[in-house]
């Protein structure tokens, strides 16, 4: 992954993203982990079935590493935990939301350039100019 692609503002889309995903790592349904408190977006990940089963058994959100092929709890090196209050399901059983509460400084793996932990994995916005940083503007409840 590039660097630029993770930190700048040159827009760089990954639209082969879900081939690769699908190559490296069969039986996997997109996730999002939404704050339950805030409303904001923090991050979409990837779950197979032990995935779900230890996300939830353990009450937090738990993915499964596309990169590392490997089953992924969040917060568990960071300290960023993301501790679940549900988990919902769409209306075609492909993809998952997990409401949770964080229990860290951020949820994102970049980070600012302060050094800051980000909030949210959506700290960029693509207007007419092309992509740019942007702080986050809540508009729930």
């Amino acid at each position: 992954m590039s660097e630029e692609r993770e930190e700048g503002c040159r827009l760089e889309l990954d639209f082969d993203k879900l081939s690769k995903v699908v190559s490296a790592a069969p039986g996997v349904i997109p996730a999002v982990a939404q704050d339950l408190e805030t409303g904001l977006v923090l991050m979409l990940g990837y779950v197979n079935q032990e995935a779900l089963e230890t996300a939830r058994r353990e009450g937090v959100a738990v993915f499964w590493s596309t990169s590392r092929n490997e089953l992924w709890i969040k917060g568990k090196t960071s300290g960023d935990v993301l501790e679940l209050e549900a988990i919902r399901v769409n209306c075609e059983q492909n993809s998952l939301l997990y409401l949770v509460r964080r229990r860290g400084r951020g949820a994102c793996h970049t980070r600012e350039e302060c050094g800051r932990h980000r909030t949210s994995c959506y700290y960029r916005v693509i207007d007419g100019e092309g992509i740019r940083h942007a702080p986050y503007q809540p508009v729930w409840k």
